[in-house]
């Protein structure tokens, strides 16, 4: 049997269905299940011309397309429970899923490269680890306890690291990071190294027992 116009709709309706209902499952379990906040964000397309990225916020001089909040949309709040995302997440089909920095994580931010050896020597050595992503412009993201961009000079200076040249920056309050599996400024998905889970996404670990790690293979990645 062959394809009907309105057989062709209906199958692309309930693709948009399907994905827009991902979506709030993904809200939903960050919010109920993981205890985060999630703002809804912009998307960037493939602009016209010169191979510029236009941003879903329709600002000609968008400093970031596709990797801001909407400023017009409200967060959803950690607890939010499937229906209420999946409502929420209604009001705003094709937002990026964004989690505030600063509330229930900090963000460690090292290159890929740094970023997958790292975690392969912390998990080798035991240590609590909380969840880290990976960007489509190869960046791992570490999520550890609050406070971190705070108390980073001075963690670096006590490790011996605060005269060195670290490919490594922390992410703290006032900022938000893309999350998966939304894509990343038109560039493509971000994806979990590792994952979260119950033990360690409510709390994750201390900046301390990551950064020395985390900076000598920044460190050694860069030289």
């Amino acid at each position: 049997m062959g394809f009907t116009i309105g057989g062709i709709r209906d199958m692309r309706s309930a693709s948009r269905r399907r994905g827009r209902m991902s979506e709030s499952t993904t809200v939903a379990e960050y919010t109920g299940l993981w205890g985060w906040d999630v703002v809804p964000g912009a998307r960037a397309a493939r602009g016209a011309g010169a191979g510029r990225n236009e941003c879903s916020c329709g600002a000609d001089d968008c400093a970031s397309p596709g990797a801001h909040p909407l400023s017009f949309a409200s967060p959803v709040p950690a607890g939010a429970t499937l229906d209420a995302a999946a409502a929420a997440w209604e009001e705003i089909p094709g937002a990026a899923v964004l989690l505030p920095v600063g509330r229930a994580f900090d963000v460690l931010e090292v290159s890929e490269y740094a970023g997958r050896h790292a975690l392969v020597r912390l998990e080798r050595m035991g240590l609590p680890l909380g969840p880290v992503a990976v960007t489509p412009h190869g960046r791992a993201q570490f999520f550890v306890a609050p406070g971190a961009a705070r108390e980073l000079p001075e963690l670096l200076y006590r490790m011996g690291w605060d005269d060195a040249e670290l490919d490594l920056r922390c992410l703290g309050p006032g900022d938000h990071i893309t999350a998966p599996p939304s894509d990343l400024g038109g560039l493509g998905p971000v994806r979990w190294l590792r994952p979260p889970a119950l033990d360690t996404a409510g709390c994750p670990p201390h900046a301390r027992l990551v950064l020395g790690t985390l900076a000598y293979l920044s460190h050694r990645a860069g030289a």
